[in-house]
């Protein structure tokens, strides 16, 4: 994300990392910074880094690292048009809806 951005991990990553512990059906703990340790990482560890430079709107990638393999997935933001056209996408949603509480989720149905 850009320098400026004030939160880390951001929102989308830890919605990622929920994802992720949906995916295997178990609870994992967050790891930003091994520094310090001098123990192998421990089975239900999940590293997290968050960066911050430059005007990136947001760029956010996950890792899955097997045994003599890696898949990763990423998603990159070139501009901030993009967040805000599904701020109006939604924004359309929620004027058609009833009071209650709704996710992005609810709005891409």
């Amino acid at each position: 994300h850009h320098r400026r951005k004030k939160d880390a991990p951001s929102g989308t990553a830890l919605m990622l990392e929920k994802a992720v512990e949906e995916g295997i059906g178990e609870s994992l703990e967050m790891v930003y910074d091994r520094s310090g340790r001098d123990t192998a990482r421990e089975k239900r560890e999940i590293g997290m880094s968050s960066l911050r430079g430059g005007t990136i709107p947001g760029i956010h990638e996950v890792i899955f690292a097997g045994e003599d393999e890696v898949i990763s997935l990423n998603h990159t933001a070139y501009s901030r048009k993009i967040f805000a056209k599904g701020a109006i996408t939604a924004a359309f949603f929620l004027k058609k809806q009833e009071p209650g509480n709704y996710s992005m989720a609810d709005v891409l149905k």
